[in-house]
């Protein structure tokens, strides 16, 4: 769902350095953070309805990677809905304003470069499953190839090289602590 929220290309465009938002595209200062603590902030005061209860919606931008951009409220998430999954790098990245969306969440998962969140009534937990760094660039080059962000293994590798992998490490280094870190 983070994706989302990424900077549209035309946003990219107007930032004091464009070529560095397109080649860094993915690291966290290309979404908008506000944005998605916003939806978080809704998605918590938001009380599940019952069964018998009118439902209300909440609508949320998807990305798409044909168009190289988000899709405006291409996701409906009915307050109907128990449980609720966050993705994304940096939903446990210890810095504002990232770091009011981990406060926001019941249970916190980080795989790797990947994190999820669930929102619900239970009690909290952060878990951190990490990943050698040649894992995880072989499964970030393999994402790249079959979502067509790149056309070649080379051209994938280097894409992560200069920006995934960095933004892996900033994660590992300014995370929330988490509860339990579990090697993949």
């Amino acid at each position: 769902m983070k994706d989302g929220f990424h900077y549209s290309r035309s946003m990219l465009q107007t930032f004091p350095d464009p070529e560095l938002a397109f080649r860094r595209r993915g690291a966290a200062f290309t979404f908008d953070a506000e944005a998605f603590l916003k939806l978080v902030r809704q998605l918590r005061k938001t009380s599940v309805t019952k069964a018998d209860d009118l439902a209300s919606v909440i609508l949320a931008p998807s990305f798409d990677h044909a168009a190289k951009d988000p899709m405006e409220n291409d996701i409906c998430i009915s307050s109907a809905e128990r449980i609720i999954i966050l993705e994304g790098n940096y939903l446990l990245l210890d810095e504002p304003p990232w770091r009011e969306i981990s406060e926001l969440v019941d249970e916190k998962l980080v795989c790797g470069n990947l994190s999820l969140m669930k929102v619900a009534n239970s009690i909290g937990f952060r878990w951190f499953v990490d990943a050698s760094d040649t894992v995880a660039k072989e499964r970030v080059v393999k994402r790249h190839l079959a979502a067509g962000i790149e056309s070649t293994k080379e051209a994938a590798e280097a894409r992560v090289e200069r920006n995934d992998m960095l933004n892996g490490r900033l994660i590992r280094k300014y995370r929330v602590t988490p509860d339990l870190i579990i090697q993949n």
